[in-house]
């Protein structure tokens, strides 16, 4: 087993150069081949820099896609740290993705990096919004930005990036935080949809969202039942908690500023212990081969298994690993 998990690492080669502040996997051969997706990470709490290397290894290795892991980086040090909200070198990479998935929270990124990604969202390009991505920006130090309105609580363009590309923005903790977690009920109307093929059981430690201001072009694809404890086995919360059940998945159309239309999943769930559910981890790989115009490759028995040990840090503030490099991540 060793061996062989040895030997699928090697496959995956990483093409950013060694003191670049971002990683790069070339990929194998497979139906991702020359397809690129990016992953752009920087939130304080939930393990975006763990959980993301670790999708992108996947991806690459066993499924040929071309993956970059972007982060909150430390001007001084270098290191990856999420508590540093505007910096994240390396987001020209959007300008060659074809998929990106944001795991972000509260960033307020200098203009000329922002730019490439309201360029993303201009082109149409699709886009997978994790957690915290609902409230992805925070306009707080430069309010005179011209991306201002992008802010999770905008009034200019009511509720930003959040409410007007990914369907909200932050509402509540609907469960509660760290004693309820979430179990994923699929949309029964929507259980065919080439993103839940093969995909079941969701369950993670994180907690339920409110969302309330979806708009009519959405489609929920999975519910969130909150759960009365810490384990996947636990009952659900009786009451109104449930009554009725939360999106927690969805995905919709959008157009910004009138470029071309695109498409983008919404989930609530996603946090780096979620993704120790094999559930989510496939629902993750469907959405890569979904948006980059490869469904008709997804199947029911498509690998989500980590490539090499996955072991990430329960969620959390200043919980993040200190004095990590992206040259530590690159093997």
């Amino acid at each position: 087993m060793i061996r062989q998990l040895l030997t699928l690492a090697c496959l995956t080669t990483a093409t950013a150069i060694a003191g670049d502040p971002w990683i790069q996997f070339e990929g194998t051969d497979g139906p991702g081949k020359g397809k690129h997706v990016v992953f752009v990470t920087g939130d304080e709490e939930y393990r975006s820099e763990e959980a993301a290397p670790m999708l992108a290894k996947l991806l690459s290795t066993r499924h040929g896609f071309k993956t970059t892991v972007l982060f909150s980086i430390n001007k001084e040090s270098g290191e990856i740290d999420p508590n540093t909200p505007n910096n994240i070198p390396g987001l020209d990479q959007l300008n060659s993705a074809d998929f990106m998935v944001m795991m972000l929270r509260f960033r307020e990124l200098p203009d000329d990096s922002m730019e490439h990604v309201v360029n993303f969202f201009k082109a149409g390009k699709p886009a997978l919004a994790v957690r915290t991505s609902t409230h992805a920006f925070a306009y707080t130090a430069n309010r005179d930005s011209k991306f201002a309105r992008w802010d999770w609580q905008s009034s200019a363009w009511q509720g930003g990036f959040g409410q007007q590309i990914v369907g909200d923005t932050w509402v509540r903790h609907h469960g509660d935080h760290g004693s309820e977690s979430t179990r994923g009920i699929i949309n029964p109307d929507l259980a065919s949809h080439p993103l839940l093929r093969g995909v079941k059981d969701i369950w993670g430690p994180t907690d339920v969202y409110g969302i309330d201001k979806l708009p009519a072009n959405t489609e929920i694809l999975v519910r969130g039942e909150v759960v009365a404890g810490m384990k996947p086995e636990d009952p659900a919360v009786k009451g109104p908690k449930n009554e009725p059940l939360q999106p927690l998945i969805w995905v919709r159309s959008y157009q910004y500023d009138g470029g071309k239309e695109g498409r983008i999943i919404g989930s609530t769930i996603g946090a780096s212990v979620d993704l120790e559910n094999e559930g989510l981890r496939r629902f993750f790989v469907n959405s890569a081969f979904w948006a980059c115009g490869l469904e008709d490759k997804i199947t029911e028995t498509l690998s989500a298994e980590p490539v090499g040990e996955y072991k990430p840090t329960f969620f959390g503030f200043n919980k993040f690993r200190k004095g990590v490099k992206p040259d530590d991540l690159r093997k």
